[in-house]
């Protein structure tokens, strides 16, 4: 009688370190999330970005002084197109984890052959990509109205990514701590929008009392959307390179309790 040989065992895992076909299929299915409804996602909040230039721009025009050695509008622009890359970013993975829970189809990617990690870094990049498309799209267009131009498109598109990066992992904490979407923009309303608005977007935070302008340095957003504008007029309000390294850390925090959560199943598993 012939032998057959066991060559899988249940539970063992049959891929290498990382599952790329499975990632780069979680990755896609994220993109397209949002590619599909490009009108809501994308273009919808490039139209408020600009709208709120245009609105600004009539209403102030030359009246105010520089920002930081340049013309207002042109302090204003990046940090209208930051604000939408924060608040999208951190909608994206936010709303698909809570679709996800209410569909009850998150938990089929606790059973499939996906570990936590690659999980969380997938929907953590995509929505990175969200923001980087909006970027992109609104860099072009403010171009053919403002002397608008990037000086550095290393910092340009570093920020970009660790700033998507650590909206899309917080995006993903808040969404498995969720169980409603009324809850969701609860924390949206009151900690995203609050954190992207007072960390300078609109102006200079040395125009911020000194409580607020010492908490902004613990602010992620203010970093992100400071080095982000730095990449447009060579001038910052705080430190290019201690950013680097504080949205860093703080990314791999967000991103490491973002894993550790998925990998418990939190709010997940009945």
């Amino acid at each position: 009688m012939v032998e057959l040989e066991n060559k899988y065992q249940i539970g063992k895992r049959r891929f290498k370190a990382v599952n790329w076909v499975g990632f780069q299929t979680l990755l896609w299915k994220e993109i397209l999330r949002y590619l599909t409804v490009s009108t809501q996602t994308i273009m919808g909040p490039i139209l408020s970005s600009g709208l709120f230039l245009i609105v600004i721009s009539l209403a102030i025009g030359d009246l105010r002084a520089d920002v930081l050695g340049v013309p207002f509008i042109e302090f204003l622009a990046p940090g209208m197109i930051a604000l939408g890359v924060v608040q999208q970013s951190f909608a994206h993975s936010s709303s698909s984890i809570i679709m996800g829970k209410m569909m009850q189809t998150l938990q089929d990617l606790l059973q499939a052959p996906l570990s936590a990690a690659e999980i969380t870094i997938a929907i953590s990049v995509a929505a990175a990509s969200r923001g980087i498309c909006i970027a992109i799209i609104s860099s072009i267009i403010f171009m053919f109205f403002i002397d608008l131009t990037i000086q550095n498109y290393f910092i340009w598109l570093f920020y970009l990514f660790i700033g998507g990066f650590f909206l899309g992992s917080l995006g993903i904490i808040i969404g498995l701590k969720c169980e409603k979407f009324d809850e969701m923009s609860s924390y949206n309303s009151f900690l995203i929008v609050p954190a992207s608005f007072l960390s300078g977007s609109w102006y200079s935070i040395e125009r911020l009392p000194d409580f607020l302008k010492t908490i902004n340095y613990y602010n992620p957003c203010f970093y992100f959307i400071d080095g982000f504008r730095y990449s447009f007029i060579g001038q910052s309000d705080g430190s290019i390179k201690f950013g680097i390294i504080f949205l860093l850390i703080i990314s791999f925090i967000t991103w490491y309790i973002s894993y550790l959560l998925f990998k418990r199943g939190y709010k997940i598993k009945s």
